[in-house]
Formats: structure tokens, C-alpha cells, sequence
């Protein structure tokens, strides 16, 4: 008797080998998933998408939990903020978004990308309230603090700003701020702080 396989034999050998192979990848990719996953991560993730589905309440409960399992959690807070200018609770909001300022610039390193990008959000989403109630000194120096900190965090549409407004090309926080310095410096009476087609552009910020 021949010691060789035979063909169909090793054909099936290889074809479960290959499904084996890539059965270990797939769990060794998601066991390292879980690992780098921080505690309200996965919360976060499933508020950003009732975010994206107008389902405030929700997202809000989400976050909740989110926050319940890592206090302070930078996604979640900002999500929150979202979810209250959303629902026209612009004062929580507003507090909401400076809690976050004043925690991350506390305690962000100088390395964390992903947490510089959050505080320049904040900033500029604070920005942006304060620019709808007519509080323009104020959303002007929001503003430039936040392209000081990360321009790039706040220089166009997001995914979270494609899904809840599928505006393509949003009013950045770049041109309202020029917007804002060129009125500043005008005579009071000439002004013109508004201009509703490129205001009703703005939208807030979560990287």
C-alpha cells in the first residue's frame, strides 16, 4: 500500500487546516479586542449609534452606563453633550461640555492624540452653543482654542456629522471664527454677526 495521501484526502487535510487557521485569527483577534477595550467602550459605541438614529433618549441611557462602568470617560461625556443640544437642553449641555474641558485639561497627556482631538471638540462644540445664544466673545475665543489645540479634530464633517446631518460640507470652526474676528472688527452698527444659510451649518463635533 502506498504511504501517499490520496489527493482527495489531502485536499480535505489542507481545506481543515485552513479553516482551523483562520478560526485561531479571528478568536485571537477578538480576544485582543476585548483587551484593548476599556470599561464603557463598548456603551459608548452602541449610544454613538442611537445617536445616529435619533433615538436621544436611548443614547443617553447608553451613555449612562457607559459612565456608570469608567466615571468621566471622555466619549461618553461627550456623547451626552450630543444627545442634550439634540433635545434642546442647551444648558446641560453647556455644563456637560465644560465638566469635559476642565477634566481633560487636567489630565490629558501630551501623546494622546485621541484625547487632544476630544478637548479641541469640546471646545469648539462649546463654541458653537455659546454662538447660537449670542454669546460671541466667548464662542469666538472657544473657537480659536480649539484649532489651537487640534485644527485637524475640528476642520470638517465627521462620521457622527454625516450620519446626523448628512451635510457634506458643514460650516468648519476655521470659518466661523474668521467670520467672527471680521465683524469684531467693524463699527459696532455695521455688525453682522448672523447669517442663517451658513449658520444652520454648524455642526457639533465627536472625534
Amino acid at each position: 500500500m502506498s504511504n501517499a495521501l490520496h489527493p482527495r484526502v489531502l485536499r480535505r487535510f489542507i481545506i481543515l487546516l485552513c479553516l482551523l487557521t483562520f478560526g485561531m485569527f479571528t478568536l485571537w483577534a477578538v480576544v485582543r479586542g476585548s483587551l484593548d477595550t476599556e470599561p464603557g467602550d463598548y456603551e459608548v459605541r452602541q449610544g454613538d449609534i442611537l445617536l445616529g438614529e435619533e433615538k436621544y433618549d436611548e443614547a443617553l441611557e447608553r451613555f449612562a452606563a457607559a459612565l456608570a462602568e469608567q466615571p468621566d470617560h471622555r466619549g461618553a461625556l461627550m456623547g451626552r453633550a450630543i444627545a442634550f443640544v439634540q433635545t434642546g437642553r442647551d444648558v446641560e449641555a453647556e455644563a456637560e461640555l465644560t465638566y469635559l474641558i476642565d477634566t481633560l485639561t487636567q489630565t490629558v497627556a501630551s501623546d494622546d492624540a485621541t484625547g487632544i482631538a476630544v478637548l479641541a471638540g469640546a471646545y469648539a462644540n462649546r463654541g458653537i452653543l455659546h454662538d447660537r445664544a449670542g454669546r460671541y466673545e466667548k464662542a469666538l475665543a472657544d473657537y480659536i482654542e480649539a484649532l489651537k489645540i487640534d485644527e485637524g479634530a475640528v476642520s470638517g464633517p465627521g462620521v457622527i456629522d454625516k450620519i446626523l446631518y448628512g451635510t457634506p460640507r458643514p460650516s468648519t470652526v476655521r470659518k466661523r471664527a474668521e467670520h467672527l474676528t471680521k465683524q469684531f472688527a467693524l463699527p459696532e452698527a455695521e455688525r453682522l454677526f448672523r447669517v442663517p444659510e451658513l449658520d444652520a451649518q454648524q455642526r457639533m463635533h465627536k472625534p
